[in-house]
């Protein structure tokens, strides 16, 4: 019987137990409690592997693909890493970049807005304890849909009192207290209408609000240039809706779990700024069984030895065309990058792209060379979490003859090009786990905190919460509606959608099982399975409807498995965090034959 952990890219991070080749979830770990997701039940197991190195469509052996490799870098080389597996040895090839004077990328394709925020108003992004969600008596699921990406949460926030927010229907949202079904994009706006209420019922913690955030009176004047109605008519909703939820809120233990979702607009820091500043008005930071859950800095408090001083571009709107190669490692960037059609004409200019990885996809194709890659049962490896503050060791549980390893293929490359400097693999392993905090049979990152920021903000504990007091949004839809007098003709395009790109319970990501469905409200006037042309400004594509009455009828949900999704969205980068704006685009329906 051996124990490892998944390297997915989840909140969860699965514990993992291995016996006479089957896998079960570990019973014993503090988190995932037993239960494993399909993704490691049946997709990593089953999914069809690369197992052959090629160059330029002829296969070799790896030992060939490594040494053209090496001829062929140099610093004119992009590394464009994938966040498929999120194990800490995946950076490893940061150092190959760091000796030819290569470039990496910045920014995400995730979470990175509402980081920014975060960090703007706390000062640190601390992960909520599970122990605490918890202890919670009320759960506010504000644009995660728990049940798809975040099913170990479940144990936790069973038998609370469960508002959820979310333009879908989702099945959580189905049996909550209160479902909130606003408007997509204007969950900054409902967060702004609900803070003045909370000043104008003087619901706020006074106590708290005064020794944590001084000025917080400057906010009730920020929040009070917003117009009540007009904020209600951007977030389609109503006066009775906004004080049911007070009501439930009020006295009471809160958390908020947000999801990356909400801040996939140009405006994304602002989301997050005025969803804590909902739990600052309320007094929930640094409390039992309070705060906000967003996606915590899983490496906040460690050393990484894999951070260099590189060139950068966009990870978002990337120039590969300036490059003379392109690493891909564990990526897919043509079809999880946003402005898929340019992407695939920028990387169609590359002399050399080097596609790393374990699965063919639309990337692989384009590629001329192409080295196996091994997965997490088959090599070791650390996994911290940004769902929660347990550090796990992967074990290699299985041997794989056909594959190579992150640190293997460093290691190999930097000793064909005749570069030093490079430790053992034991070494880096053990580096990051001697930073590590171990409980028993666990690991514990050293900036976990039992009550975060009990004692203040910022690194040093020492600084007050800082209130938003300003705000920039200048999407022109949204502007027009600020205006009083526009406030009763709410955009009246009858062909015009918000194209929502939801995570599926069958894939990660574009990872395993491909969709072909676009999800419509019935009242839009398609059949099921009917072949329907989506359009944006930046692509079209051709997917069957799926009907269903979740879904809000100004929108479409097409999920980040669907083939060609994203060829539909745009190139947009937040004002700050430098994040993908996959939600800030509007769709077109019309109907073909095929």
């Amino acid at each position: 019987m051996q124990h490892t952990a998944c390297g997915l890219d989840c909140y969860d991070g699965c514990s993992i137990v291995y016996d006479n080749d089957k896998i079960t979830g570990d019973k014993l770990h503090p988190i995932t409690q037993g239960a494993l997701c399909a993704n490691i039940n049946t997709n990593i197991l089953k999914a069809p592997r690369i197992t052959t190195p090629m160059i330029n469509g002829k296969k070799v052996s790896i030992q060939e693909a490594l040494e053209y490799v090496a001829n062929k870098i140099n610093d004119k080389t992009l590394l464009w890493r994938g966040s498929g597996n999120v194990a800490v040895m995946q950076e490893v090839t940061n150092l190959l970049i760091d000796k030819i004077g290569g470039t990496i990328t910045k920014g995400s394709l995730c979470d990175g807005a509402g980081e920014a925020g975060i960090l703007e108003g706390r000062g640190v992004n601390l992960t909520l304890p599970l122990e605490q969600i918890a202890k919670s008596e009320v759960v506010v699921i504000w644009g995660r849909d728990a049940t798809v990406t975040n099913r170990h949460i479940l144990p936790f926030i069973k038998n609370k009192k469960i508002i959820v927010i979310d333009p879908i229907k989702t099945k959580i949202a189905k049996s909550a207290h209160l479902h909130i079904q606003l408007a997509p994009r204007s969950d900054f706006y409902l967060a702004i209408l609900l803070a003045r209420f909370i000043f104008m019922e003087e619901l706020y913690d006074k106590e708290w609000l005064n020794e944590f955030s001084s000025d917080y009176e400057e906010y009730y004047d920020f929040v009070r240039t917003f117009r009540i109605k007009a904020l209600l008519a951007l977030i389609d909703t109503n006066l009775d809706t906004i004080g049911e939820m007070l009501s439930i809120l009020e006295g009471k233990k809160v958390v908020f779990l947000v999801g990356a979702g909400v801040q996939r607009y140009s405006i994304g820091n602002e989301v997050l700024r005025a969803i804590d500043a909902l739990a600052a008005l309320l007094g929930l930071f640094g409390k039992e069984g309070c705060g906000v859950s967003y996606l915590g800095d899983s490496k906040l408090g460690f050393k990484n030895p894999f951070a260099i001083e590189a060139k950068r571009v966009s990870k978002v709107d990337t120039p590969f065309d300036k490059f003379d190669s392109v690493i891909i490692q564990g990526g897919n960037p043509c079809e999880s990058m946003p402005n898929t059609n340019e992407v695939i004409n920028r990387l169609g200019k590359v002399k050399d792209i080097v596609y790393f990885g374990l699965y063919e996809n639309e990337t692989s194709k384009r590629a001329n060379i192409i080295i196996p890659a091994k997965n997490f049962f088959e090599k070791d490896d650390i996994r911290l979490t940004y769902g929660h503050s347990y550090i796990s060791k992967i074990n290699k549980i299985k041997e794989c003859d056909f594959g190579i390893s992150e640190y293997d293929l460093t290691k190999e490359i930097f000793e064909l090009k005749g570069f030093d400097g490079l430790k053992s693999e034991e070494y880096y392993l053990n580096y990051w786990l001697d930073q590590c905090e171990k409980i028993g049979d666990v690991f514990l990152s050293k900036a976990y905190k039992e009550f975060p920021y009990s004692d203040g903000f910022g690194k040093d504990e020492d600084e007050d919460f800082v209130f938003l007091d300003d705000h920039d949004d200048d999407f022109i839809e949204r502007k027009k509606l600020m205006r009083p007098e526009e406030c009763k003709s709410i955009s009246k395009e009858e062909n015009y959608f918000w194209l929502l790109n939801g995570k599926s319970n069958d894939s990660l990501n574009t990872q395993f099982e491909k969709s072909d469905k676009v999800i419509l409200h019935p009242d839009l006037g398609f059949c099921d399975d009917e072949a329907v042309l989506i359009s944006s400004k930046y692509g079209e594509i051709i997917l069957r409807v799926k009907n269903s009455t979740d879904i809000r009828r100004d929108c479409v949900k097409i999920t980040a498995n669907t083939i060609g999704v994203n060829k539909l969205t745009p190139p947009i980068i937040s004002n700050e965090g430098h994040n993908a704006c996959y939600g800030e685009v509007k769709v077109s329906l019309s109907k073909v034959l095929i």
